[in-house]
């Protein structure tokens, strides 16, 4: 299969959201813990995609999105004492009919290419601590865990904690 990735345009949001959706129902019938179900909005989607966050990787033959990607040059969320110049990847989310195809590894490799000729040092991204099928992915990418980062409040049930992973450009 032959992909190209693309920025995204507004018409892309609905089948971005589709690609996430289900992803997450997946994620979710196997009691993997990595995104909550309906947590993002097309509106959202639509907000990052006009600030020219989003990245689709289009199969050649069919025109159609069978990944995406959030690609952006700050994270003070998640990362918020680094100062280094660097690419964070956020929603990365292929269509579980290509699953298996390295379609995953392919668009990591197109995040780190992008972020050096941008002038970053590193490329970085994270997932959620009990996600270690995913953890261990990352690290087979070439992704050194380097911190973890927590989130929420114990009283509401909403703490969770995030791994960080980081990969030199250099």
């Amino acid at each position: 299969m032959v992909v190209d990735v693309v920025q995204a345009v507004e018409s892309d949001g609905p089948e971005i959201l589709a690609l996430r959706h289900a992803a997450e129902d997946w994620l979710a019938e196997r009691g993997i813990i990595q995104w909550r179900p309906r947590e993002v909005s097309v509106e959202q989607v639509g907000q990052q995609i006009s600030r020219g966050e989003f990245f689709v990787a289009r199969d050649r033959a069919q025109s159609r999105i069978v990944g995406a990607l959030r690609l952006i040059w700050s994270d003070p969320v998640v990362w918020p004492d680094s100062n280094e110049p660097a690419g964070y990847v956020h929603g990365l989310v292929i269509d579980r009919e290509f699953s298996g195809t390295s379609l995953g590894e392919r668009l990591l490799v197109w995040a780190h290419r992008r972020s050096a000729e941008e002038g970053a040092q590193y490329l970085r991204l994270d997932c959620v601590e009990t996600n270690v099928r995913l953890r261990r992915y990352y690290r087979d990418a070439g992704f050194a865990e380097v911190g973890r980062r927590d989130f929420g409040d114990a009283v509401d049930n909403g703490w969770f904690s995030v791994v960080l992973f980081e990969r030199s450009l250099t």
